[in-house]
């Protein structure tokens, strides 16, 4: 299926490895120019130029989103589709009241402010193309609260609920804003070494490959997604073949959430 992207420009946040590099890789294959936003710009990205072009930036910082859609708008002239993937976890093994204010903070500025300081310093180039898109990767943790990650769960669902509000605000102005909401995906957020499954199983003592088999047990397929999988759903919303969906949550758990 053509999803006649080629030719448009996107940004992507967090783009340097897992989700973020997947829909990076994903985007540029369809022939679309991506600012490829992240902290560290190493390895693969560099090796996409030039169709994507790394930009160094931190999003946990006030001026750092805008600092990245200037370098992304000055490199290719304008801007048709942002994706916000930025984000971070930390599981809380000593629950809610183990979580300083720093945490919240920590918490809500990468999960939750990094995306609207992007989408805001953005969206005024993306209501000047037109037939524009954002796509933000949110989570199922966004409905489906766990005090393992109580204040990730909580940005999350502000994510979310901020993304519905600013569909029906820029709807009327050519530019539609989706999520998707993945559960867990085999990348270094959840197998890495300092991942969800090798902290959880350093404060209960098991192995971290037997976590990681245990959640992945919670699904109906058995398994994590992977970052492609994900990818695929966000170039698809990115596209003019969902030209009339906006406003809207799509999730990818393998049926983690049995709930309607």
């Amino acid at each position: 299926m053509d999803l006649n992207l080629s030719g448009r420009v996107a940004l992507v946040t967090g783009a340097s490895k897992g989700i973020g590099l997947a829909v990076t890789q994903a985007l540029a294959a369809e022939g679309v120019r991506v600012a490829a936003v992240a902290r560290g710009v190493i390895g693969p990205l560099t090796d996409l130029a030039p169709q994507v072009h790394p930009v160094a930036a931190d999003l946990t910082t006030v001026d750092g989103p805008a600092a990245a859609v200037e370098e992304a708008v000055s490199r290719f002239g304008g801007l048709d589709i942002l994706v916000n993937n930025v984000g971070a976890v930390r599981p809380r093994p000593g629950g809610f009241r183990s979580v300083t204010d720093e945490d919240w903070l920590q918490a809500l500025t990468v999960n939750f402010l990094a995306a609207v300081r992007t989408t805001r310093a953005a969206l005024p180039h993306l209501i000047d193309r037109g037939n524009a898109s954002i796509v933000t990767v949110s989570s199922v943790n966004a409905f489906l609260p766990d005090p393992a990650v109580i204040d990730y769960g909580a940005a999350k669902a502000a994510l979310t609920n901020f993304c519905k509000a600013l569909s029906k605000e820029v709807g009327p102005l050519g530019v539609r804003v989706n999520t998707v909401s993945p559960g867990p995906v085999a990348t270094g957020l959840w197998l890495g070494e300092d991942g969800v499954a090798a902290t959880v199983a350093k404060a209960s003592g098991a192995e971290p490959e037997d976590v990681a088999r245990t959640a992945a047990a919670q699904s109906v397929t058995g398994r994590f997604s992977r970052p492609q999988e994900v990818a695929d759903l966000v170039l698809l919303l990115a596209a003019d073949r969902s030209g009339n969906v906006t406003g809207s949550d799509f999730v990818i758990d393998g049926g983690l959430v049995q709930t309607l």
